[in-house]
Parts: C-alpha cells; structure tokens; sequence
C-alpha cells in the first residue's frame, strides 16, 4: 500500500456546541481524520469537505491527513489524552477495542432510519459492540475471480452474469479445462493465508470459531475443510493452480497472469485497479463474480467512519456523515479506492458512474454476500492468526502436512490464544 505522511492530531479541543451547550461565537468545528491515500480518493475526500464547508458555513470540517500505518496509536494517543479527532476513518475489525474503552459515540440514537436502512445487517454487526453501533461501515472489499478473457475463449469457457457467479466445483471443472503445458487455470496468491480462507469458509458455513456458554473455542470439522482443502487440491491433484503463487502477494502474481502462465486470480476486488494501471495495451480481461459453496457469502470487515465519545458536537458530525455518504458520495469514495459501497443505493449509482465496465458490475452485486464472521468478534484472533493459522496454513498449503494435521494445529492454537 502506497501511503502518506503523517499529520499530527494536534492539540485543538473536539468541535463545540451541539451536545454540550456550550455557547460559541463561531461556527462550529469538526476535524476529520481521514485515511484516503489513492489519488483518486484523496481527491474526492477533499472535494466532499469542501463541499459541505462551502455549504455549511455554521458547520466547518477540518480535513486531517491520517496514515493507515501509524493510526491506531495515533489514535490511542489521541483518545487518550483527550484530543481525538470529532470524525475518523478505520476498520471494523480494529474499531472494537475502542469501543470497549468507551472511546466512541454511541450512533444507534443518531442515524436517520433512511439511512441505516441501505447497509444490510449483516454488516451493521461488524460495528455493533454490547448493543452500540459504534461505526458506519462504508468501504467493503469482496474476493472475486480475474481472468484472461482470451484464454477463457480459446478453452470456450463462457463468462457468468454479474450476479450469477460459478459454484466452486464449476470454479475447479474450468480451471482444469483451462491448464495446458505452459498454463495453469489458476494462481492462488497464498502469501498471507488466513484472511482468504477464514472469508472463503463461509461459503461453506466454515466458522472455525464457536462460542457456548460464554466460552470460545476453534473448531476445524468438514465445513471448515472445505475451502482449504479445494485449493490444495487444485495445486497437488488436479494441478490445475500453480504452485509458484504460494508465496505471492495478489500483486506478484500479475507478470504471470499478463504473460498467459495463470489463467484466472482469485483475489481481491481491489485488483483491478492494477488490470487497469498495468495489463499491456490490448490485453481482455474479466471479472468474474465471487464462487459459491451452500452461499457465496464472504466476511466483510468494512473501512469505517466513527464519532468520538469526547466529541462536543456529535449532532453536527451526523450530519457532516450523512452528507459525506450519501449515495452518490459513497460511489464517487468506493471508486476512487476500488472497493465496493455497503449502500443499496450508492452501489446502484456506482454501476451508473461506471456503466459497469471494469468489473463494477460485479463489484456491486458482491456486496449483497458480505456480512459478519465468526473471527471477527473474537478478541483472539489476531494472535491466533498471526502464531498459529497463518504457518499451520502456509505448511498445509506446501503440502507439508495433511487437513487433519492443520485442523489438529488451528484447533490446539486456540487453546493457547483463547484461555
């Protein structure tokens, strides 16, 4: 990830009025830390804040430069010492521990129905911490397939409708049929493991993480097999994915890919912005829709915005978010970043600022399938993921050692993380 210098906090108290009462001879004034760092993002972001300022003269928005590398301390220094930000960007799956501490506003009393209403439930939950939604989640990221359009043809494998895409037996079938002397079907980037296969399980309702009595525990049974035990097979039985992608990054993969020695790359809809920025001139690629198991369903850990507990104008800051993600606003941000918008109706705006070309058809539609995971409420998980699944994954995946043996590593990891 490309990224951006880092811009302290600073020392200004949060906005006034609102909440408090207090009495102000001014406007009032919100900062608003903002994570964008593509050029495309940072250009909308910086529109958008001047936008509502030009419009909102008794309501002004400082725009604050924050780095995705360096904010969670910034922001622990910040909560902590009682000058965070009115307005900040970050992620469901960090925002929780915040949220325990009492870092952040409760919103459930301050979103407009209407608005609430376009984000599925599913992924209000990845923001819900003890009954109070603490984030709005806007930014998702889905696993889709990118493929070589021409290889796809010469093999008279036919591309799926947007919002029709293969089960993950047809996904195999046409990998096979797609790997020749010189080209693999597919290349799955297997670099950092965890992530993939714990979004991918739940296509087959893998959950790994199961909670009775108030007591968490891993649990690897055929459900959660499932996923793993395809790519491998792939790799090893078929042979039908390259084995030379297992230490790659999505990115890594791409020489090959334009080269016509990978067929198709799961990944990351983020990718395509790199088919964009990099395939050679002439070179017809695809999107194709997320595979399906008993669902196509993924995990969504959604980039979010959140309003400080300590925020003297919560009021205020609502209507600054309500503005800033309005549908249309919400598409102009998930384009600039390549990703998908949890909104119906932003997604629906999206494919009409696009006409759906470079895959936002597919990119939209994905978002219906994203909702909350199991490892995502666990207070655990990144230790577990970071000790014991990611090598666990990376050996099974070498071919090191069997599915009974990862199931029998995931499953002791945590009952060291999770005591």
């Amino acid at each position: 990830m490309a990224v951006t210098a880092v811009v302290g906090l600073g020392a200004a108290a949060c906005g006034t009025g609102g909440d408090s009462g207090e009495q102000s001879t001014g406007p009032v004034k919100l900062r608003f830390l903002s994570l964008a760092w593509q050029k495309e993002s940072l250009q909308a972001n910086k529109d958008l804040v001047a936008k509502w300022n030009a419009e909102h003269p008794d309501i002004q928005v400082e725009y604050v430069q924050g780095d995705w590398n360096s904010v969670h301390d910034q922001l622990l220094t910040s909560f902590e010492g009682g000058d965070a930000p009115d307005v900040f960007q970050y992620e469901s799956a960090a925002i929780g521990e915040f949220s325990k501490q009492g870092y952040l506003a409760d919103l459930s009393g301050l979103l407009p129905a209407d608005f609430k209403g376009q984000i599925s439930q599913g992924v209000w939950d990845t923001v819900t911490h003890d009954g109070k939604i603490t984030g709005i989640p806007f930014l998702l990221e889905s696993q889709v397939v990118i493929a070589n359009k021409k290889l796809l043809d010469a093999a008279g494998v036919a591309v799926p409708p947007a919002d029709g895409g293969w089960t993950w037996d047809e996904f195999q079938a046409n990998a096979a049929k797609l790997t020749k002397p010189g080209q693999y079907g597919a290349a799955w980037a297997l670099k950092s493991p965890t992530n993939r296969v714990m979004n991918l399980a739940l296509n087959y309702d893998g959950k790994f993480f199961y909670t009775d009595g108030g007591k968490t525990e891993v649990r690897v049974g055929d459900a959660e097999k499932q996923v793993p035990q395809r790519i491998h097979d792939m790799i090893y039985a078929a042979k039908s994915a390259s084995p030379d992608a297992l230490g790659m990054s999505g990115a890594d993969t791409l020489p090959g890919f334009f080269a016509g020695k990978y067929a198709m790359l799961p990944g990351s809809v983020s990718l395509r912005q790199q088919m964009v920025e990099q395939a050679p001139a002439g070179f017809d690629w695809v999107t194709l829709p997320p595979m399906k198991g008993n669902s196509a369903n993924q995990a969504a850990n959604p980039q979010t915005l959140s309003i400080s507990a300590d925020s003297k104008a919560q009021q205020q800051a609502m209507q600054f978010l309500e503005f800033f993600l309005n549908p249309a606003n919400m598409a102009t941000l998930a384009k600039g970043d390549w990703l998908v918008p949890t909104g119906t109706k932003a997604n629906e705006e999206l494919v009409k600022l696009t006409g759906g070309k470079q895959g936002w058809d597919v990119a939209a539609d994905s978002a219906a399938d994203l909702t909350i995971a199991p490892f995502q409420t666990v207070d655990g998980y990144p230790e577990w993921k970071t000790k014991y699944a990611t090598p666990a994954l990376q050996q099974y995946f070498a071919n090191k050692i069997t599915i009974d043996q990862l199931g029998t590593q995931l499953v002791d990891g945590g009952k060291q993380v999770l005591k």
